[in-house]
This record gives C-alpha cells, structure tokens and sequence, in this order.
C-alpha cells in the first residue's frame, strides 16, 4: 500500500507512542526508499531506527540523530540525507501543512545554520524566517485506543507528534492498542475520525 518513495511522517518521541507494527511491516516487505518526517530515528534496533539500518530510508527530516549511532554513520558516509530542525519549527511545519498555510514565521534558526538558504522576513525590526510547510503521502501514527469509525484517544505522552501528524498527509493509517466498536466517549477522543483513513490493530 505504500510504493517506494514516498514521504511518509511517523509519529513517536524515542520509543513513546510509535506504530512499531506497521514500521515492521515496512521492513518485512521491503519498501524502499522513503522520505521520513519524524522527530528522531530513534534508536538502532527499535521503531523508526530500524528502517534507518535497514537503509529503507533516503532522506530524514528530523530534530536530531544523536541517540541513533547508525544514522549518524549513513549521514557521514552519504547515505542518507539529514534535514535537521528545530524541534518546535517542525511541528509548526507539519502543523502548517495540516492547516493549508503557506508556511510559519518564526526567529528559531536566525544567525546559526539552519538560516542558510531561507528567505527572511523582518517584522517590526524583528528578522524572522519562513519555515515551509511540512505535508506527507502517508502519515502512521499510534493510538492508545481507536474506535470502528476511527476516533482515536492517546494517553499522556504517546500524543506527542501522533495529533498533528494525522491532518498533515494524504492518507492517514493509525495502529491502535485497543479497537472498540462503539464509539468513544467525545472527551476522550484526542484525534477525530474525520482524519483517520485506515486502522491497524
């Protein structure tokens, strides 16, 4: 369902909230070549780091790299390209092309690396740069619990990057802890149906 070369954003904090199931299923039938969003490539043999060193993924937009030793090696050896950024830039990125806007202002950046290239604006006497939104084919996400019309409840922290993942891509598939039949309690529910398009339990 998910051809070779996509973009394809992937929640999870480290090992907190990620759909470890579908990433293996990645693995398993040898999909290739993905452009991956996410906020890190997690750790060599878990979740989003075992894509990474199974060198199923060409370029990463991520926030760092540091705790996967692997990734670090593909990046020096040009394996594999590495967008950094901010940490609340690329979720201000995603959230952007989840909302159809033409990008986000913000100072993150100004004077140091990630300001090359940028167009920049200055508001008031204040410089800002414009970060460009983030959009996917495919968004995988986690969900504590998921109901058959694809409401989704995240507990704690597992809602991380997963919430605004699910409006920023094509299509949305989430895998679930626990899928219910009737509907879930409308204050439970953390992401809505309306974005979810496939459910994996």
């Amino acid at each position: 369902m998910i051809p070779n070369g996509s973009t394809v954003m992937i929640g999870g904090f480290l090992q907190c909230g990620s759909p470890q199931k579908i990433i293996d299923e990645i693995i398993n039938q040898n999909i290739h070549d993905l452009t991956l969003i996410a906020n890190d490539t997690c750790v060599p043999d878990s979740d989003r780091g075992k894509l990474i060193v199974n060198k199923r993924v060409k370029k990463a937009i991520v926030t760092h790299i540091g705790t996967n030793p692997e990734t670090g090696r593909q990046f020096v050896n040009g394996e594999i390209e590495i967008e950094f950024v901010p940490m609340g830039t690329l979720v201000e990125r995603i959230r952007a092309g989840g909302a159809g806007l033409g990008g986000v202002l913000t100072p993150t950046g100004i004077g140091t690396v990630i300001e090359n290239g940028k167009q920049t604006i200055e508001i008031d006497g204040k410089k800002y740069l414009l970060e460009k939104p983030l959009k996917a084919d495919y968004a995988i996400i986690y969900g504590t619990k998921a109901d058959k019309y694809g409401n989704v409840y995240l507990e704690n922290s597992t809602k991380n990057f997963n919430t605004v993942m699910a409006t920023a891509a094509k299509t949305v598939i989430v895998e679930t802890q626990e899928l219910v039949d009737d509907c879930l309690d409308a204050n439970q529910i953390t992401i809505p149906g309306i974005y979810i398009d496939y459910i994996v339990a």
